[in-house]
């Protein structure tokens, strides 16, 4: 039986308290935390709403619109952080070996998204992941379900330094928090949950449960 979610971040988790300093430990442990004292579960999109017009680039440079995506039925959106992330290391794969199979019969899209541009196609690589992985220019998506934010620590980076801007492509620090929007044909909400602790994300189970009525159209 594949492991849960939960049960990988936990190994995750104990292999950084073996490895991490107690400073490294405990600026995680407030980032995560601050993310989540100021998540507004209010403030994000419901159940029923419309979500309009978007356009994502895929990894092969193409577009990736809304309306394409809906073309024959409902569609999931996996937001995560950037390709190098270890949490998205480990959430990506996941949803490779128990959501995508589900999916991929019933003829539903499976698009991971993240503000990084262009797509880093090492992680599809890494762990041969069957659906498509996509960038969010600008964003705009992730800006308007609201899931992005800017880390509390945004230190002054010397020209040429590695840091996530760069990594990201994007020349800033704002960065996507998991989440997972379902849209239904007619580009309303079925499912949506943001986790601003990028440790505690969205299993597979709720996300087939609020398709299991959604139908789907034949190519």
């Amino acid at each position: 039986m594949s492991k849960s979610l939960k049960e990988r971040f936990a190994e995750l988790q104990a292999e950084r308290d073996r490895t991490w300093s107690a400073e490294q430990l405990a600026r995680n442990a407030l980032q995560r935390s601050l993310l989540s004292e100021r998540h507004d579960p209010a403030k994000l999109p419901r159940t029923g709403d419309e979500i309009t017009p978007f356009t994502l680039i895929d990894q092969d440079g193409r577009e990736l619109t809304r309306d394409s995506l809906l073309a024959n039925g409902p569609a999931v959106l996996v937001f995560f952080r950037f390709g190098g992330c270890p949490a998205c290391n480990i959430a990506l794969p996941y949803y490779n070996e128990t959501l995508w199979p589900e999916l991929r019969a019933r003829g539903i899209p499976l698009v991971a998204v993240s503000a990084q541009i262009p797509v880093d196609r090492a992680v599809i690589e890494r762990h041969g992941l069957g659906f498509t992985v996509a960038s969010d220019p600008g964003y705009a998506l992730g800006r308007r379900l609201g899931v992005t934010f800017l880390p509390e620590e945004q230190p002054e980076v010397a020209p040429g330094e590695n840091w996530i801007g760069a990594t990201l492509g994007t020349l800033s620090y704002e960065i996507d928090q998991p989440a997972v929007l379902v849209l239904g044909q007619d580009a309303r909400v079925l499912f949506f949950e943001a986790s601003p602790d990028w440790l505690d994300r969205t299993d597979s189970a709720p996300i087939l449960a609020a398709l299991s009525n959604a139908p789907v159209t034949a190519a």
